[in-house]
């Protein structure tokens, strides 16, 4: 889906839900940089708390160090430790064979939006997932419950 869609599609479901009465609206992305989603949601704001972007960055930071991730968000970009040990915590079954050899260091990635993930890696993988385990995976979702809670008070308030 390009920006634009993307851009249209969140203030379109915003705007639908306001007429029904429906004031806020919590947008949850499994997707890590979202510049067009934080971008959307912080324009809905300008007036009124009425939109929660989940996770920002913060609390993606948080499960991390709570989870024991070796890796930075940044050297973990693609296919790495983070979404590897989601995979191997909810569903074993859909990470492939051969993870365990897949690691790949891109850290410097300085046309990373003119040129696009392909120009880093041939695999898809940006990371280590070779330093994913599934009790790591599990420990990010509980994290991730726990941030949810509190930023869920901040729409809330």
């Amino acid at each position: 889906m390009s920006a634009r869609t993307l851009y249209g599609v969140i203030v379109d479901i915003h705007e639908s839900l306001r007429r029904s009465g429906i004031e806020k609206l919590i947008v949850i992305s499994g997707h890590g940089g979202n510049y067009v989603l934080m971008n959307v949601i912080q324009e809905l704001n300008v007036n009124q708390r009425r939109v929660l972007f989940f996770p920002e960055r913060e609390s993606v930071e948080t499960a991390r160090r709570r989870s024991g991730c070796v890796t930075t968000a940044s050297e973990d970009m693609h296919a790495g430790e983070w979404e590897t040990s989601i995979l191997l915590g909810v569903a074993p079954e859909l990470v492939r064979d051969g993870w365990q050899d897949a690691d790949h260091e891109a850290n410097s990635r300085p046309d990373l939006l003119t040129t696009g993930l392909k120009a880093y890696t041939t695999s898809g993988v940006i990371g280590r997932p070779s330093a994913a385990t599934a009790a790591k995976g599990v420990a990010i979702l509980d994290s991730l419950a726990d941030s949810f809670a509190a930023r869920l008070e901040v729409l809330r308030a």
